[in-house]
């Protein structure tokens, strides 16, 4: 993990080891007031160390104020030296509120230098220096963050890119990789993080120039060419890429990772955040180094953004939408075969068909598109259009997108359907303009299986393995999984955890080849920062401290699968708070096998409460082991005899003093109550334990050599009942009095031979139910309680029954999206 940066005291010359260096771009929007740098200030000292790059934008609106001042000063305006004072005054107050008095003075007296160049400039020759007055933004805002840093976070220092970046002209904006990436190696200052302006740049002549749209992320990505980075972090006023436009599709959901290829895509064709300008640098690295992307919000940092960089299959399935209004459709026989695809050099197409020989277009390239054709003395006629497109990794090459394409198009009358050029677009044009509600329909019917939900198995037993056996065919076969992704395995002391995803078919095998040891803090860290749109973890270790982590994963909106009785049966306090955070974060928690394995006793009691039923009595015997061996004890040999012979079977724990202790019938009883409905703990469920006090508290083997100590009770025990005509069975009980109060048991009792605890299959489980409804007659359910495939069963029906919530509540949000 890496270092962040410290407070300048406790920072040592050669503290800072060898690191991947990271590039932070922060927008306008993040440096628009002091509250607003105080917050970016916070997110550097959080995320940056020594030697990585910031770079940065002009503070809020001051672009604009720079363009409206030099308009004023072209037009000779008589406002101008008001505007010019009233953006003084702005800056100044910004530093004023950031810095200690001596250092914000230093910065002032720049800022009036500043100033009076801009003076000098509107005097003489204004048009020349046009770039140079826009690039103050970027100035001062760099100098003002680098200043703060120095004076608050860490050693720091500020760079002009015209310094040093180098561009061959002001249209294209192509880096000249090898002059910029030695002139910024010049300028370098080790240990010290480093501010760069965006935007701003000078061309192969010497001039100052911007670059363009987006210029500061196209700076950014450039910057992580230059410095050999592996990672470029946009920090903007957006948490992420979104499948639509959010602002004009409300249902648009995050996409929490994009190949480089689609991102690219999405920024030719008009997505708000990403530009393929700005992808550029990354996409295009001569040599074998990742570059990986990521788009966050300096607003809320502490929410995951959009990774954009080289992925598996599980990214490559998203799936978005984008629009653009106010385009032409240039249709000329120049256009057509190996002649139109060369046009593309000669100006920027959005989409086009080179067997009719017509491009879509911006309407700003109108002009080039006719000079060109000029130049090949060809006609040409423009008509208005627009387009709407699907976009995700090689979508064109998806005849089942195309299809479902077309069937969302179905009332739009679009004119041509046809790939882009990089195959990851499928464009319809339009002879009309793209509607709200038109986007909206196709975004529902395009991306309303896009959802991805991963899936992190914990303990690799015997169940675990069962359920990982069973996993591939569920997931073919139920609808409700198709979008689950195996993302994890974690056993006792290793974990295999792949955002690309695990193949299910070779899943123990993958493990046994791959995983590495981790600790709780490491495996925290990377399930909090999951990249799918839901995570579950299925819980099927018998492990008390793996319980404790529920409260963690509850709070980063995690699913839980729990076969781990731990949590359901822990104390009050913590129960009643493992509640509230699930709840508080929309979590599940499910954990149907707790209790009878696969048996539907949590099901059953929650329909009778969700019918408006009221719970009377819940008992039963609930312990396979304790059933097997009292509908096996017949007096025809010892007690212990048979107990030895059920430990050899592996029908008891190692330690069958586990089972005879009867506190796991105590806590399943817990976990039933609880399900009905009533605040209990453990403590006020009275256990009999079978285990004389004597050999309670000695080993195992000491445990298993005087095993024969228990015959004489379980002897007179037997011999009590048959003279009754009665049987002995280890029964849970627990029963709401006439106030609504309760009593709970577990314990021995001597039943009569026709009670339907008493005939039951060897380690059956059988649960007896009385409520409202079921006085008389009550509910019985009864089965195997224990084996692996009903467990493993049971865990995949509670799986199921997590991911049909989940589509369910995703089918709610579209349908309050739409009203």
């Amino acid at each position: 993990m890496q270092t962040n940066v410290a407070t300048q005291q406790s920072i040592e010359p050669n503290q800072l080891a060898k690191h991947a260096i990271s590039v932070h771009k922060f927008g306008g929007s993040s440096l628009a007031t002091t509250q607003c740098i105080e917050r970016v200030v916070s997110i550097i000292q959080k995320n940056c160390q020594l030697n990585d790059v910031v770079v940065v934008s002009a503070s809020g609106d001051t672009t604009d104020e720079i363009f409206a001042l030099y308009q004023l000063a072209l037009e000779q305006d008589e406002n101008f030296p008001q505007a010019l004072s009233a953006l003084e005054r702005n800056q100044s107050q910004l530093i004023e509120s950031l810095l200690s008095d001596n250092n914000s003075q230093q910065l002032i007296q720049l800022l009036k230098q500043d100033i009076a160049q801009i003076v000098q400039w509107s005097a003489s020759n204004l048009p020349a220096h046009h770039s140079d007055i826009l690039a103050f933004g970027e100035v001062w805002s760099a100098r003002l963050l680098s200043a703060t840093l120095n004076e608050r976070v860490c050693p720091s220092y500020h760079l002009d890119a015209r310094d040093f970046l180098v561009i061959n002209n002001s249209h294209d904006c192509q880096l000249e990789q090898n002059i910029s990436a030695a002139q910024f190696r010049a300028l370098q200052q080790h240990n010290k993080l480093v501010v760069v302006t965006g935007y701003i740049t000078k061309d192969s002549a010497g001039n100052s120039c911007t670059l363009g749209r987006n210029g500061s992320d196209y700076s950014a990505t450039i910057m992580a060419s230059l410095a050999n980075a592996e990672r470029v972090t946009l920090w903007t006023d957006v948490d992420g890429i979104y499948s639509a436009d959010p602002r004009v599709v409300p249902n648009a959901r995050k996409l929490n990772r994009l190949p480089n290829g689609v991102a690219k895509e999405l920024g030719r064709l008009g997505n708000p955040v990403l530009h393929a300008k700005t992808l550029q640098p990354l996409i295009d690295s001569t040599n074998d180094r990742v570059i990986h992307l990521h788009v966050a919000s300096s607003f809320a940092p502490e929410i995951s953004g959009t990774e954009i960089g080289k992925f598996g299959q599980i990214a490559k399935q998203e799936l978005s939408i984008t629009y653009q209004n106010d385009l032409l459709l240039a249709k000329s026989e120049s256009f057509k075969g190996e002649q139109g695809k060369a046009s593309n050099a000669e100006f920027n197409y959005l989409c086009a068909d080179y067997g009719q020989g017509f491009v879509v277009i911006s309407q700003t390239q109108q002009k080039a598109v006719s000079q060109w054709l000029a130049s090949h003395n060809t006609e040409v006629s423009f008509t208005p259009v627009s387009i709407v497109g699907v976009v995700g990794h090689k979508v064109s090459q998806h005849g089942s997108i195309k299809a479902r394409f077309k069937r969302a198009l179905k009332t739009a009358q679009y004119k041509h359907l046809l790939p882009s050029d990089s195959k990851h677009a499928l464009i319809a044009v339009l002879p009309q303009p793209c509607t709200v509600e038109l986007l909206n329909i196709i975004h529902r019917k395009m991306t309303k299986d896009a959802r991805h939900i991963g899936l992190v198995v914990a303990g690799l037993g015997n169940i675990g393995q069962r359920f990982l056996e069973m996993l591939p065919k569920q997931m073919t076969k139920i609808d409700a999984l198709e979008s689950v992704h195996l993302v994890g395995l974690v056993s006792s002391k290793k974990a295999l955890l792949q955002t690309d995803g695990i193949d299910v078919n070779h899943a123990i095998e993958l493990f046994e080849q791959e995983a590495s040891t981790y600790d709780e803090a490491s495996l925290l860290s990377s399930l909090a920062n999951h990249p799918y749109d839901e995570l579950i973890v299925v819980d099927i270790t018998p492990s008390e401290q793996f319980s404790l982590l529920y409260a963690q994963f509850f709070q980063q909106g995690i699913h839980v699968i729990g076969a781990n009785k731990w949590a359901a049966s822990s104390s009050t306090e913590h129960y009643q708070q493992l509640k509230q955070l699930a709840a508080k974060h929309e979590s599940l928690w499910l954990g149907n096998t707790t209790v009878g394995a696969g048996l539907p006793i949590n099901f059953a009691i929650d329909d009778l409460l969700n019918s408006g039923d009221e719970i009377q009595q819940i008992s039963g015997i609930f312990s396979g082991t304790l059933s097997w061996l009292f509908e096996s004890y017949d007096g025809s040999e010892a007690f212990s005899s048979l107990m030895l012979n059920a430990l050899s079977q592996g029908i008891t724990e190692p330690d069958p003093r586990e089972d005879l202790s009867g506190r796991d019938v105590q806590r399943k009883l817990l976990i039933l109550a609880r399900a009905a409905g009533f605040n209990l703990s453990l403590e006020d469920i009275d256990c009999v334990n079978l285990v004389p006090e004597a050999l309670q508290n000695i080993s195992k083997e000491e445990f298993l050599g005087r095993a024969n100590e228990l015959d004489d009770f379980f002897a007179e025990q037997l011999s009590q009942a048959n003279a009754n005509g009665q049987v002995i069975r280890y029964v849970a009980r627990f029963t709401v009095t006439a106030n609504r109060s309760f009593k709970a048991q577990v314990s021995l009792e001597k039943l009569s031979k026709d009670h339907a605890f008493a005939n039951l299959t060897p380690c059956d489980n059988i649960f007896e139910i009385t409520s409202n409804w079921y006085q008389d007659n009550p509910l019985i359910i009864r089965g195997p309680g224990a084996g692996r495939d009903v467990t493993a069963g049971g865990i995949h029906s509670d799986l199921v029954a997590i991911c049909q919530q989940l589509a369910s509540k995703q089918q709610q949000v579209t349908i309050k999206g739409l009203n």
